[in-house]
């Protein structure tokens, strides 16, 4: 197969839910969220519709179609992991129970645009049409292996395919530099690392660079 047949056309999603959560690495104790969706969370979006070893995603640009509204919430968490041995969690428990406070954002709506490129892991039975076509199918149909969300699993995001004949929403006419944004993990090489680029959102739309971009900083 050429290497111009391994990338697929661009498909639009429109995604929307309550509330969000693109949280900020650099905030350890305090969930703070990016003013934007990230990459990976799109990415995550449209693997919970359809992934395989033979594709990976690569988001390419995200619209923001609502206006960037905040809400900030005081919560109750637990601050350990269950353990398979343990008897239980006891959320009641003073030295368990921790108050945090969160900076979510509130009534969301993006746009993402991605393609997908077959892997090294593509057999011949991986067509690139194949793949198209199952998403497609099921992104129309509200079929995902995984109830997406939105950055956090307790805010869960609806979903809708944009098909190629209609036009894609407008965006907010917001522009704002972003600073640097959390890409994606980068999983190879033996040791996780995250990866971020310079954003900016110019007149509500958040450019996404490739991933092996000059851009992209490990």
């Amino acid at each position: 197969m050429q290497e111009g047949q391994r990338r697929s056309r661009v498909m639009r999603l429109k995604v929307w839910g309550d509330n969000a959560c693109f949280t900020r690495p650099e905030m350890k104790v305090e969930r703070v969220s990016y003013d934007v969706m990230t990459p990976s969370a799109a990415r995550g979006v449209l693997e919970a519709i359809h992934w395989k070893p033979a594709i990976r995603w690569q988001v390419m640009q995200i619209d923001v179609l609502k206006p960037i509204k905040w809400e900030s919430v005081r919560r109750n968490e637990v601050g350990i992991a269950m353990s398979p041995r343990s008897q239980g969690i006891y959320v009641d428990d003073p030295k368990i129970r921790q108050q945090r406070a969160g900076l979510f954002l509130r009534d969301v709506t993006y746009t993402i645009h991605a393609c997908f490129e077959l892997t090294d892991k593509a057999g011949i039975e991986d067509t690139m049409i194949k793949h198209q076509e199952m998403f497609l199918r099921r992104a129309e149909k509200g079929q995902c292996f995984h109830r997406p969300y939105l950055g956090c699993r307790e805010f869960a995001a609806s979903f809708e395919l944009i098909p190629h004949d209609q036009t894609v929403p407008e965006p907010i006419a917001d522009s704002r530099d972003l600073g640097w944004m959390l890409y994606d993990m980068d999983f190879g090489g033996g040791e996780t690392k995250p990866r971020f680029f310079r954003g900016e959102l110019k007149k509500g739309i958040l450019s996404v660079p490739a991933w092996d971009s000059p851009e992209v900083r490990g």
